[in-house]
């Protein structure tokens, strides 16, 4: 789901439970701590199954789901092609700033963060 003023999309819990993307595997503990360290309190890791497109394979994995599934800010289905063209570049920069302020935190927490990859902070910060 698309979600209002933020460059990210987000898994909704559903009655269908089908969620078409990425399986990325292979990643360390420091990689899992990189992806906690932006996904805000609003979002939870859970395990769940999925189906491989490519050989009909079940397989266990971790996802991060959005918490509140009747967020006013859920907005649409969200659209790698238009998400792609539209904030990929600014997404990829801002995580990187916040790989950096990882590294020196300086009292900034798991919520800054989150707040960093939110159009409106992202406008802010360009101005």
């Amino acid at each position: 789901m698309r979600l209002k003023g933020c460059l990210y999309p987000c898994i909704v819990p559903s009655e269908e439970g089908e969620v078409h993307g990425k399986v990325i595997m292979g990643l360390t503990d420091e990689e899992l701590r990189n992806l906690d360290a932006v996904e805000s309190n609003e979002f939870e890791r859970v395990t769940v199954g999925v189906v491989r497109e490519d050989n009909s394979e079940k397989m266990p994995v971790k996802t991060y789901i959005w918490i509140n599934k009747n967020d006013p800010d859920l907005d649409g289905e969200w659209d790698f092609e238009e998400w792609k063209r539209l904030h990929k570049k600014k997404f990829i920069e801002t995580f990187k700033e916040i790989m950096e302020w990882k590294k020196d935190p300086q009292g900034k927490g798991r919520d800054t963060f989150s707040h960093a990859l939110r159009e409106d902070q992202v406008n802010a910060q360009s101005s």
